[in-house]
Order: structure tokens, then sequence, then C-alpha cells
């Protein structure tokens, strides 16, 4: 047990001491903020920065053509002319100060077809564009041929704009949630999961294969046995994710706490769906909050911790029984592909079960031992019933546990291995 102790103090302080875990300790919180806030700042910059594009119009039915409105992206001019005349003719004329024709043709009313034609492939922008302003114009043009005094002006008034609230029942009562909130928090936990179990593993299958090729292994195991070094490696590396983790959930408490004293939330994780309607007053950013504080994080983060305990056991293992089969991090592509793509599985299958996060899909990869680490993830912040919980932990744990106890007969006799390239009928020789 004093080996055991020594092994992971060991791997925990040299990875811990390292400038670059303090780094991405607090760099990856900014990191992941960074990667949510690109697309917007790429999206905003696209637009201000892209140059107007020249559209000419040639209207055939003589009565759309008036729909579609300049703004800054799109300069809308309406030309004189019979696009049955080949529209090429009027690109040409233009001599490259247009982008695209838009051809309006005398049928649209029937057909809802609009020709754009461009050298090249026109962009979404310009066709959404397009499509809004022609079928909203010919919907009232439909409406106005009715004959009907007043229509339009009724379908407007009868149109309603329906905002669906999440009220959940606790024992606080009632309480507003948030979807998208829910489906936010879950894609974040199943990317972390797979993220960091793919990593934590990667790391320790480096560390046995370097150990192996500097031939250090073989003066470890002469003062211990094979299975501790293994264990030792693993949990000391599973204790530095754990710290990783409990720092990130403290910096998230205390900001979530600032944030929330700042815009006065302080109460509004516990109030009723009226209080909240009755406050006007309420900003966008303090709804967001209130959406965000509405969540019960206790239960998911302690669920949290447990599976990816469980994952990061499993996948983990796997990878240093693995890593002790060959000689060079080159060589180990044939051995972990396979399990990268059952994580790549996992990953996609929680990406397919965030709309429908109690279907029989969900249920099922979320107790499957292998997806339900990163499944799982998904199901907690819409909540999951107990059975499923329990029986999901069970077969994770006890086949986390197999898992082991399969790869450390690989690890004893893999990581004396040299020379010649093990192969999978190998790995089966060496579990017998």
């Amino acid at each position: 047990m004093n080996k055991l102790r020594l092994i992971i103090a060991r791997e925990y302080l040299s990875i811990v001491g390292r400038k670059s875990f303090i780094f991405m300790t607090l760099g990856m919180p900014l990191l992941f903020i960074l990667i949510a806030a690109v697309p917007a700042v790429l999206a905003y910059f696209n637009d201000k920065g892209s140059d107007t594009q020249h559209i000419a119009v040639i209207d055939d039915s003589k009565r759309y053509a008036a729909a579609l409105h300049s703004d800054d992206m799109y300069d809308f001019v309406v030309l004189q002319g019979d696009s049955t005349a080949n529209p090429r003719e009027f690109y040409d004329k233009a001599g490259g100060s247009i982008d695209a024709i838009v051809v309006i043709p005398r049928d649209v009313d029937s057909t809802g077809v609009v020709n754009i034609y461009s050298e090249g492939t026109i962009t979404p922008a310009l066709a959404s564009t397009v499509r809004s302003a022609i079928a909203d114009t010919i919907e009232s043009a439909h409406l106005a041929a009715m004959g009907i005094p007043n229509l339009q002006s009724m379908v407007q008034q009868a149109h309603v704009d329906v905002d669906v609230r999440s009220v959940k029942w606790s024992e606080q009562g009632e309480q507003e949630s948030s979807t998208e909130a829910a489906m936010g928090l879950g894609f974040m936990l199943s990317l972390i999961t797979y993220m960091f179990v793919l990593m934590y593993g990667a790391m320790i299958m480096n560390s046995v294969i370097e150990e192996k090729t500097n031939r250090i292994v073989e003066v470890v195991v002469s003062s211990c046995r094979p299975f501790q070094l293994m264990l030792g490696k693993i949990i000391g590396v599973g204790l530095v994710g754990l710290t990783q983790m409990a720092i990130w959930i403290l910096l998230l408490g205390i900001v979530g706490t600032v944030a929330g004293t700042a815009l006065g939330l302080n109460q509004v994780a516990s109030a009723s769906p009226e209080a909240i309607a009755q406050a006007q007053d309420l900003g966008a950013m303090q709804t967001i909050m209130q959406h965000v504080l509405s969540i019960n994080y206790v239960p998911i983060i302690l669920n949290f911790i447990l599976y990816f305990i469980g994952g990061y056991l499993l996948y983990s293992s796997l990878f240093a029984g693995l890593g002790s089969a060959v000689d060079q991090p080159s060589d180990s592509s044939q051995f972990t592909t396979p399990v990268i793509l059952i994580m790549l599985i996992a990953f996609y299958a929680a990406f397919a079960c965030m709309d429908n996060p109690s279907g029989p899909m969900a249920v099922w990869c979320s107790i499957i031992p292998f997806t339900s680490p990163v499944v799982m993830m998904v199901r907690l912040p819409f909540g999951v019933p107990a059975w499923q919980l329990v029986l999901s932990l069970v077969l994770l744990f006890g086949t986390a546990l197999a898992i082991t106890w399969l790869a450390a007969r690989i690890y004893r006799r893999g990581i004396l291995h040299y020379g010649q390239k093990a192969s999978f009928k190998d790995l089966f020789k060496w579990l017998k």
C-alpha cells in the first residue's frame, strides 16, 4: 500500500507541479468562453467588413420588385427589360458592376420560383433575403385577391407570437426553468467528459510508453508489482482531473455569486413564475442569469463527478493496457483507434439525444457503460429516474473494474515486451 501511495503521489505531483497545468487550469475556462464568442464576433465583423453587393432585379411579373429593399449588404437595382432575352446579356453589359441578377417570372404567384443568376454560387444570406421578401409580398397579394375587406389587417391582428415557459415543480414550489439552459449545460458537460477522458487517457498511455522506451519501468517493477504501477498511474492522473474540476467549480460558483449579486438575482432562483412575470424591469442579462440559476446544480455536479470517475477508470485502464503493448507512440494507433471510435460514437449519440433526452436511444445509451459517461450528461439537467441512474452507475463501475482487471493482465505482460510489435492475437494470449 505504501508503494501504491508513492506511485500516486509521484504521478500527481509531477503533473500538478508543471506550469502547463496551472496555465490550462486557469486558461481553459477562458478558452471555452472564446470558443463560444468567436463565431458571434466573426459573424459581426463579416457583416460589417463585407462590401455591399449590387444585385440587378428583372421583374417579369411587374409586381414584386419593390419588395426587395436595399441595405448595407445588398443594393437592389430594378432593370427595365424582359428576362426572356437571356439574362446573361444584362450581366455582360454591366461589365462587372453587378454581382447577380434576380429574375422574378410572370408565374411566380403559382410556382413560387425565383431565379438568381451569377457566375458563382450565391450566398445563403442572399437567397434567404430574396425568399423572405418575395414570399411575404405574394402572401399579401393572395390575401388582397380574395376580395374580403380588411382581410390582411385581420390576419395580422389574429397572429400571436406564443412564448412557451417551462415551469417545474420542486420542493420550493413552482420554478421557471429554461430548456435552452439545460441543453447548453448538458452539451458542455458531455464535451468536458469526452475531452478530458480522452486527454487524460492519452496522457497515461504516453507516460507508459515513455517509461517503457526509457527502460525506467524495468527498475520500477523490480520494487513493485505491475498492477500497482498501472493503478497508481490511473489514480494519480485521475486526481489531477478532479483537482482541475474542483478549481473550475469553485471559480464558477464565485463568478455566479458575483454576477447574481450585481444583477440583483439573489432570490431569483426561487422566484415563482408570477413574480418573474411581474418584474417587467428585468433586462436580458437578468433573464439569462435567472434561467441559469434555476438549475439545481448540486445533484448534477455530484453525478457528473461519479460518471467522470467511472468513465475515466474504464477508458484510462484501456489506454494503459494498450500502451504497454507498444514501444513507440506511432505504433499505438492500431490499438487506440477502436477505443477512440467508441468515444466518438458516444459523443455523437449525446449530440443526437439532445432533442429527446428521454427517448429510447438516450435511455439505452445512458445505460450502456461505454457511452453512459457522455450521454448521461445530456440527460441530467432534464431529470433522470433514480432507477436508471443507479442501474447506469452500477453497470459503469462494474464494467470499469472488469476492464481494469483485464487491462492489468495485458499490462503485466506487455510492459516488459520489447522488439516485436504486438498484435491483437498477442493481447488475447496475454489475457489468458
